[in-house]
């Protein structure tokens, strides 16, 4: 099959409407799948819907709060109406947690915490476990499966920056998607189920705008994520991710790949002190 129509006939939720939501969710429609973007924020998946159609691509959705269990289930729904199988699911929808109390520690409020864990971990797990319900019900494909989990990690579950990102609870419900992943794809490959996760470093996205603003961090970036030179282009995250949610990843799963640009091998020439 030509890489131009690796998803054709496939069904892929997407969750996210903007960044590297939106960069897959245009990139699987050119390859000829259908997509379901599901987000909180309607406008946003309306502009996604009505840009990919515009392209001549397939893209319906559905608007939901993610840290919801019965909104989540409510979204799966939605998409079993429209589409029917569940081929592939990419849950990249998150926040950064700044804005919520998160930090360091010792700065921490609870609050904070708990928003940062249910907005990028129960969420994850909310969507895994609908995905997963839903493809347990499948008969397998030609290959045997049933179908792929792609969820959303971060260099920072790994490879700590304190100087500029020391978001504590982000970095944790990131590590919580690691495990997750991996647990997930040792109880789940005997029924033909894939679980995968991607580990990015600072994506150019809405969410990461305020590092983009700040020179000192983009002066950073240009040292830690040297093949980037700067924050990474969304698209470029898209490519690998594609990858493991088609067949050419079909021998794959239980792994958490870095997309970082050189993050996690790289040191600045002057390590900068904490802000």
């Amino acid at each position: 099959m030509s890489r131009a129509a690796r998803f054709a006939g496939r069904h892929v939720l997407v969750t996210g409407s903007t960044g590297m939501a939106a960069s897959a969710a245009r990139a699987i429609a050119a390859e000829g799948g259908a997509v379901f973007a599901v987000s909180r924020t309607e406008a946003h998946l309306r502009a996604l819907a009505d840009e990919v159609r515009a392209a001549g691509g397939q893209c319906a959705w559905h608007a939901a709060d993610l840290r919801r269990e019965e909104e989540v289930d409510a979204a799966f729904a939605a998409f079993h109406a429209h589409f029917g199988r569940l081929d592939a699911v990419y849950g990249v929808a998150g926040v950064s947690g700044r804005r919520l109390g998160d930090g360091p520690v010792h700065e921490a409020s609870l609050e904070g915490w708990d928003a940062v864990i249910a907005a990028n971990a129960t969420s994850q797990f909310l969507v895994a476990r609908a995905a997963v319900r839903r493809m347990l019900a499948h008969r397998p494909d030609a290959h045997g499966q049933r179908g792929a989990l792609l969820l959303m990690s971060s260099a920072l579950a790994t490879h700590p920056a304190p100087a500029f990102f020391a978001t504590h609870a982000y970095a944790a419900s990131k590590g919580a998607i690691d495990g997750l992943t991996r647990a997930l794809a040792a109880y789940y490959a005997a029924e033909g189920i894939r679980v995968n996760a991607i580990a990015p470093a600072l994506v150019a996205t809405p969410m990461s705008r305020r590092a983009q603003d700040d020179p000192a961090i983009v002066a950073y970036l240009g040292e830690k994520q040297p093949l980037a030179d700067g924050p990474i282009d969304a698209d470029a995250v898209t490519a690998t991710a594609l990858h493991l949610l088609s067949d050419d990843a079909r021998m794959v799963t239980g792994q958490i790949v870095a997309v970082d640009g050189g993050w996690g091998v790289s040191e600045p020439r002057s390590t900068p002190r904490r802000a």
